[in-house]
């Protein structure tokens, strides 16, 4: 439901690029507002987050989930990146491969999920393979008044 607080969470990272999930979830993000989600808030941590807890990815999105919970927000979009790189080779074609979803933050079920990979050519970038990926994946996502 469009009407509804929504919060970006973390994406959990599982490929070997630094702040891959942080990129992901920025293009996410303007997707989500692009498809109607105005009340997009995207979660930041406390400043007095350790950095040695930042490492522990599943223990920061369970506190971000919590957190967002507690603040009132209904629906929130998390999920993982496992391949954000450029394949090795003559072409370096970019790789990404990502997995979104949506939980009801009150019951805390996955209500939508979705999962794909995709490659580029040489001369396209990892971001931009990404955000083709995510707008096919998002566009299965539906949403009501």
């Amino acid at each position: 439901d469009v009407s509804e607080r929504w919060v970006m969470l973390p994406l959990l990272n599982h490929s070997d690029t630094p702040e891959a999930g942080a990129r992901a979830a920025d293009i996410a993000a303007t997707l989500l507002r692009s498809k109607g989600i105005q009340q997009l808030a995207t979660y930041t941590p406390s400043t007095e987050t350790n950095n040695l807890a930042e490492l522990d990815q599943q223990k920061s999105l369970s506190q971000a989930i919590n957190n967002t919970k507690v603040q009132g927000y209904r629906f929130g979009v998390g999920g993982s990146v496992q391949e954000w790189r450029y394949k090795s080779g003559l072409d370096a074609e970019p790789a990404a491969g990502i997995t979104l979803t949506v939980t009801d933050l009150i019951s805390g079920k996955v209500i939508w999920s979705a999962s794909g990979s995709s490659t580029g050519w040489g001369r396209e970038s990892v971001s931009g393979v990404a955000h083709k990926l995510m707008a096919k994946l998002i566009d299965g996502l539906s949403l009501t008044e």
